[in-house]
């Protein structure tokens, strides 16, 4: 349905679709969500050595903060509380597959398909048990191998058996968790990846087994004179680092000075920092893993292929995305005096984060209205509960599949009846005004695309004018493009200009962006607009490629060359690449060394596309 409906290559699952909606209706939250400025007031005071308190509250706005400050510069402040409470931090189970994949991409910056891979090559190795399981449970074997350790290089205090019960209703316990097999070992791996990925195995195995770290909190309530408000300071000092000297992950400690109720405080300063309100975060690939793990949808062992698939399908890409700047205001109270100072702060910035693409928008609103009962959460769940009660043989397979195709056939049905400009989200934008045709946003076989006039339905129709078509403006979205943006871009591919020799320059927008064209060379603008820049830019931009150009051919003889690469001097023939030798010139190379070294040397491998 999806191949004649969106386009060929497209797919849906029981589990990725959902995974897609959750990655899209997350960023519309965050399209929709409208950012409320507030202020954090925070004071200096001065009790033997300085320290920092907050305001019980924020303040809503400027005005408000100003009025505020200047009511409180002769104020008088004392200690009205003091709260000292001990507080523990017990440390994490045992890794499970979903556990490991969250903390690998959390500590390491590993995607869940690497932290996949390298976990299987560990466990190939005999570094690890089985990696594909939802068990926090331990043998008891390893739980006296622990023990031994930690008595031994850290001592008794520090030593806490514990069997941590698996939390999921689904988990399935036919393994252990994920830990080393010989805790002697306190490294392994065939190279630094692997290696990392064992160390965080072994620190988060050994920390389960020992004693929580030990705290002192303390709270401070400073009242304010002839105000209702009260600054709140807060200390912690670890006193028994316990698990966390294994694991790491303590926090400095913020100490406070020695106080008494009712004693008197030296204010230094006040300063109130304007800050917005953020919208829910966009996903990760560990907080994807763990929102699916929450609703209970998918296995272990569907998490990664999962992940993959969404992004090699392209519904989804991790990209970093840059924020727009905000101008913030700071007040600062200080000897009773208030200035006033703004600041630029970065709003909407994210690194390393899932972002869906139109194609995955649109496969999730098509899937939504005609098949909104298959990628529901909870039918999602719920089917793999029945799937467990199959395999215990609670459930008859047959009457499963005969039930849910009783349903399922009837939404085929009803899928028929849809348009193509419907599920591809074709918008009608106005007319050109030169011509009268209309302006088409829609998503195309290779994106989204504009299109200028109708598409004909009589293909023996050869007096028919066919459509042009233009890409949209850069960073511009189905949802955002509107007549006005769309217009000048039918003027592309544009003439700029041309080369001091003669040869014609043109302007136009490809599937990486933007680009100039000379002959048969393109060169990338990705920093400059299409439609706006001119012949002088236009040929520095190619003066620079052609020395980049210049720069990376070393030795030419026809097919036969020696070239400057990404990893170092290459000699090819166009379909072979052989790396130069460590320590030879590639300056000195010979037309018959090359050849040589093409007929007798390892091809240098090249990266393998992804299906």
């Amino acid at each position: 349905v999806l191949w004649r409906k969106v386009r060929a290559g497209t797919s849906a699952g029981r589990v990725q679709s959902v995974a897609v909606r959750l990655i899209v209706e997350r960023e519309r939250e965050i399209k929709a969500f409208e950012p409320k400025a507030s202020f954090k007031l925070t004071a200096t005071f001065l009790a033997k050595s300085e320290f920092t308190a907050d305001l019980s509250k924020k303040l809503t706005d400027k005005a408000t903060t100003k009025k505020w400050l200047t009511s409180v510069s002769g104020a008088t402040f004392k200690v009205a509380d003091i709260e000292q409470k001990p507080g523990t931090r017990s440390p994490g189970a045992p890794f499970t597959t979903s556990t490991l994949q969250q903390e690998a991409g959390r500590r390491l910056g590993y995607s869940v398909r690497q932290t996949m891979t390298l976990a299987q090559r560990l466990y190939e190795s005999g570094h690890i048990t089985y990696m594909r399981t939802d068990s926090t449970s331990l043998s008891p074997i390893a739980v006296r191998a622990m023990a031994g350790l930690i008595t031994k290089t850290h001592g008794k205090n520090y030593l806490q058996i514990r069997q941590f019960k698996t939390k999921s209703r689904l988990a399935q316990e036919a393994h252990e968790a994920i830990r080393p097999t010989n805790f002697k070992h306190l490294k392994a791996g065939s190279d630094a990846r692997q290696s990392k990925l064992y160390d965080l195995i072994w620190r988060r195995t050994v920390a389960s087994q020992m004693a929580a770290a030990k705290i002192d909190k303390t709270e401070v309530r400073i009242d304010i004179s002839d105000k209702p408000e009260q600054f709140i300071a807060s200390g912690e000092v670890l006193v028994f680092d316990g698990f966390i000297k294994v694991y790491g992950g303590g926090k400095e400690d913020k100490i406070l000075p020695n106080l008494s109720i009712g004693q008197q405080l030296e204010l230094v300063q006040i300063l109130a920092q304007e800050s917005y309100d953020r919208p829910p975060a966009r996903y990760s690939e560990p907080s994807l893993v763990k929102k699916l793990e929450e609703l209970g949808i998918g296995r272990p062992s569907t998490y990664a292929p999962t992940i993959g698939t969404i992004q090699d399908r392209q519904y989804v890409e991790k990209k970093d995305l840059v924020g727009t700047d905000q101008q913030a205001s700071q007040l600062l109270l200080k000897g009773g005096k208030l200035s006033e100072s703004t600041e630029m702060i970065s709003l909407g910035s994210d690194k390393n984060k899932l972002v869906p693409t139109t194609l995955g928008e649109i496969v999730t609103d098509f899937l939504i209205k005609y098949f909104s009962e298959v990628v529901d959460y909870d039918f999602t769940a719920r089917a793999e509960q029945e799937l467990d009660e199959i395999a215990a043989g609670v459930v008859d397979w047959h009457k499963m599949l005969e039930k849910f195709y009783a349903k399922f056939h009837p939404l085929i049905a009803k899928s028929q009846k849809a348009t193509r400009a419907e599920v591809t989200g074709a918008k009608t934008l106005g007319k050109d005004p030169k011509t009268g045709l209309p302006v088409i946003a829609r998503y195309g076989r290779y994106g989204p695309v504009l299109q200028l006039g109708e598409s004909g339905n009589d293909k023996d129709d050869k007096n028919g004018l066919a459509p042009r078509f233009a890409p949209l403006p850069e960073g511009i979205s189905l949802d955002e493009i509107s007549l006005e943006l769309a217009l000048p871009m039918f003027n592309l591919p544009r003439d700029v200009g041309k080369t001091a020799d003669g040869q014609p320059i043109s302007a136009n927008i490809g599937r990486f962006g933007p680009y100039l064209k000379v002959g048969d060379m393109f060169v990338s603008i990705k920093d400059q607009n299409p439609l706006r820049i001119n012949e002088n830019e236009a040929r520095q931009l190619i003066k620079d490629k052609e020395q980049a150009n210049a720069q990376r051919v070393i030795a030419d003889w026809g097919e036969l060359k020696v070239l400057n690469g990404p990893y170092g001097p290459y000699i090819t023939d166009g379909s072979v690449n052989i790396r130069v030798a460590k320590g030879q010139d590639p300056k000195k190379i010979t037309e018959e060394q090359a050849r040589i070294a093409l007929k007798e040397g390892k091809p240098r491998s090249k990266p393998r596309k992804r299906k």
